[in-house]
C-alpha cells in the first residue's frame, strides 16, 4: 500500500459520499429522509471496508478500480449518460420525498436494501474471480480468458450484478420515478457490453471460443 494510493482512494470515497448526499438530501429539503440514509449506509459502509481490504491485500486491483479514464469513445458516451441517469435518479428521489408523490411503501425500501447487499456480494465474488477487472474497457498485458465461477454461467457477471445493484437503489429510496429513470441503465449496459465484446474479440486470444462455450451475456436463457 502506498501513501498516494491511500490518499487517492480516500479522496474519491469522501467526494462520493458528499456528492451522493448532496444529490439526495438537498432536493429532499431535510436530513430526515430515512430512505436516503438507508441507501448511504448500504452503499458506502461496505464500500469503505472493501476498499480497506483491497488496499491491504491487493493494492494493484484497487488501483485498477480507481482508474476511470475510458479510452473508447463509445464507452465515454455510455459513462456520461450513466452519470446523468444517476444524478436524475437521486434528485427525483429527494423531490418525491419532499413533496410526497409516487412513493413506494417502506417495506419496499427494506426489500431493496436486502437485494442491494445480495448483489454487492455477487459483485465481490466477481472481483475475486477475475483479477483483470478494471473500470475501463481494455485488454491488459498477459490477460487470459476467465471462464470459471460465475463466468461459467454468463460472460458478464459483473454487469449482471450491477443491473440488480442499481435497480435496487430507487427501491431503497422509495421513488417510483427514480426506478423508471434507473431502468435506462439496462439499454446502456447492453450497449457497453456489445462494444466491450468487440474489443475483446479483437484483442484477447481465446475470447471467441469462450463466447461459444458460454452463450449468455447477462441472464441465462434470456440474453
Amino acid at each position: 500500500m502506498t501513501k498516494n494510493l491511500f490518499l487517492q482512494a480516500m479522496t474519491k470515497f469522501l467526494l462520493g459520499v458528499l456528492l451522493v448526499g448532496a444529490l439526495i438530501f438537498l432536493p429532499a429539503g431535510t436530513l430526515g429522509f430515512f430512505q436516503g440514509w438507508l441507501l448511504m449506509g448500504v452503499l458506502f459502509v461496505p464500500m469503505f471496508f472493501a476498499g480497506l481490504y483491497m488496499m491491504a491485500k491487493d493494492p494493484e486491483r484497487l488501483k485498477k478500480r480507481l482508474n476511470g479514464r475510458e479510452q473508447e469513445p463509445e464507452q465515454r458516451r455510455v459513462i456520461l449518460l450513466s452519470g446523468l441517469m444517476f444524478i436524475t435518479t437521486f434528485v427525483l428521489a429527494g423531490l418525491s420525498f419532499r413533496f410526497g408523490f409516487l412513493r413506494f411503501p417502506r417495506w419496499v425500501s427494506w426489500a431493496g436494501a436486502v437485494l442491494f447487499l445480495f448483489s454487492y456480494g455477487l459483485y465481490g465474488l466477481v472481483l475475486q474471480e477475475n483479477a483483470y477487472l478494471s473500470r475501463t474497457i481494455e485488454v491488459q498485458q498477459g490477460q487470459r480468458v476467465v471462464d470459471t465461477g460465475l463466468y461459467a454461467i454468463v460472460r458478464h457477471p459483473m454487469y449482471a450484478a450491477t443491473v440488480v445493484l442499481f435497480l435496487s437503489m430507487p427501491l431503497i429510496l422509495g421513488s417510483v420515478l427514480s426506478l423508471l429513470v434507473m431502468g435506462l441503465y439496462v439499454p446502456l449496459i447492453v450497449r457497453r457490453i456489445q462494444n466491450e465484446e468487440a474489443v475483446l474479440q479483437k484483442g484477447l486470444s481465446g475470447y471467441a471460443a469462450y463466447q461459444k462455450k458460454v452463450p449468455w451475456r447477462l441472464l441465462p436463457y434470456v440474453w
